[in-house]
């Protein structure tokens, strides 16, 4: 027997529904993975409304996921039955008890990181690690901001940033969220709707203003982020929490200073099997070293899905949420 979340049609968090599938045998290059813990990202909510668009329905929502192998195709060799195994955004599928998925599309989870945190960490890890140390690697010495800092993302990003010498700015929704932010590794943590951004930023930086702005949040936080950075400083819009961000004027980068904008995602950072491999080492070697602690905040049985976007989307939930099947 097999149990899946998966959605009908788009909308709100009532159109997850929990349901019996099929658990299929994998192909030759696939491996049947039992789900042992399952990620909670942003991006499901983004699948589930329709914002992004889904191959087919009924569909599997979930990008990320640990668990065991129990069974591998003809063709492969790399990975055992047995084997500890990790995935993030790998085609959409992981709410569920079990699966089949490509092999290069796993990594093998080291001794010492259990279930819950690889299911905690794999998407937002690799996306603080590539974002940091590809997108715009960061350098000691550095200030930069992060918004949504008491978010999964937001939480690993500040103390990888502070691990690599950086002054990081991050910015929270709620007074409670700054002290989570501050403990850890922000240095500076302004209040989204209190502070005004630009202006706090120049008074922090003595009128240098930032390199770089990681911004998960969107519509929002985009025309303020711009005015936080300085000459050639680079925009990073990795996200959408508040909505997609509006067509604009080019030219706006070039007044505010020769800019650089990007649209990165992590699909693309990890397309290639050794850029996979390599991401998730890293994310690994500095869990491992106790320089970035994951915390898994939240967690619910599978089944209760739809209660877990719903306080996701309200903002009541910080770090990593988990779901157990």
């Amino acid at each position: 027997m097999n149990h899946a979340i998966r959605i009908h049609e788009p909308g709100g968090p009532e159109k997850l529904v929990w349901e019996e599938v099929p658990l299929p045998a994998p192909k030759p290059d696939e491996v049947l993975v039992r789900h042992h813990a399952i990620g909670l990202n942003y991006i499901d909510v983004y699948f589930r409304t329709g914002l992004y668009k889904l191959p087919s329905l009924p569909a599997t929502l979930g990008m990320e996921a640990a668990g065991v192998v129990e069974a591998v195709g003809s063709e492969v060799s790399e990975i055992a039955v047995g084997d500890r195994v990790a995935y993030a955004m790998a085609p959409i599928g992981a709410y569920c008890e079990a699966r089949t998925i490509k092999a290069d599309r796993l990594v093998k989870l080291p001794d010492g990181i259990d279930f819950k945190t690889a299911a905690g960490m794999m998407l937002q890890g690799m996306t603080a690690q590539y974002l940091l140390r590809r997108t715009f690697p960061v350098k000691a010495g550095d200030t930069i901001l992060v918004h949504a800092a008491a978010g999964g993302v937001g939480l690993i990003m500040c103390q990888w940033a502070r691990q690599l010498g950086c002054t990081v700015i991050g910015t929270v929704s709620t007074p409670a969220k700054a002290e989570i932010a501050r403990a850890h590794g922000a240095d500076h943590v302004l209040i989204s709707g209190q502070d005004d951004l630009p202006a706090r930023v120049k008074e922090i930086t003595n009128g240098a203003m930032l390199p770089v702005v990681y911004d998960s949040v969107g519509k929002d936080t985009f025309t303020a982020s711009l005015d936080c950075l300085a000459p050639f400083g680079m925009m990073v819009s990795y996200g959408n929490a508040s909505g997609p961000v509006p067509p604009f004027d080019l030219s706006i980068l070039a007044a505010k200073g020769s800019l650089f904008l990007t649209r990165p995602t992590l699909a693309t950072y990890t397309a290639k099997p050794a850029d996979l491999v390599a991401t998730a080492t890293d994310l690994f070697s500095v869990v491992l070293s106790g320089a970035v602690k994951i915390n898994i905040n939240q967690t619910y049985p599978l089944k209760d899905a739809a209660e877990a976007h719903r306080a996701l989307e309200a903002r009541k939930t910080t770090g990593s949420t988990v779901f157990l099947p």
